[in-house]
């Protein structure tokens, strides 16, 4: 008779139906709240940003270069 269950069992389904549903939402908000093709995560670089702001329009051809010289400087510290 599954009506007779104790109350640590009445909590466990509790905690995880609720465990379920958060799942569930941060799915699917993860999914809805990122476009399309984008990674999830962080990106690859600091080289993979500077040319993704070059590609936007963010920064210019000398900027670009100028910051990646920055880049390579520090990285052969």
């Amino acid at each position: 008779m599954w009506w007779h269950w104790s109350w640590y069992g009445w909590l466990l389904m509790s905690v995880t139906m609720i465990a379920f549903w958060a799942t569930v939402v941060y799915l699917v908000a993860g999914a809805l709240g990122r476009p399309h093709g984008e990674p999830i995560g962080r990106p690859d670089s600091p080289e993979a940003v500077l040319a993704q702001r070059l590609a936007t329009g963010d920064i210019d051809d000398d900027e670009y270069r100028r910051r990646m010289a920055t880049l390579a400087d520090r990285s052969s510290r």
